[in-house]
């Protein structure tokens, strides 16, 4: 069962990353160590495979 789109934002928001916002469904994190990226999707969305794989690699990066 794929992951909501909450859960991804913790995982972030608990690696470091900040929200700078976004526009409509999209939302923008930043991080002190210069990765960033965007994700989309409501907050109750399952999340995608790429986009869990994205996650998991940025927050690889910034260890």
């Amino acid at each position: 069962m794929p992951r909501k789109i909450r859960q991804l934002i913790q995982d972030l928001e608990k690696a470091g990353f900040v929200n700078r916002g976004g526009k409509g469904s999209h939302r923008n994190f930043l991080h002190d160590k210069g990765s960033a990226l965007t994700l989309s999707g409501r907050l109750g969305d399952d999340s995608k495979p790429y986009q869990e794989k994205l996650v998991g690699q940025k927050i690889e990066e910034v260890k």
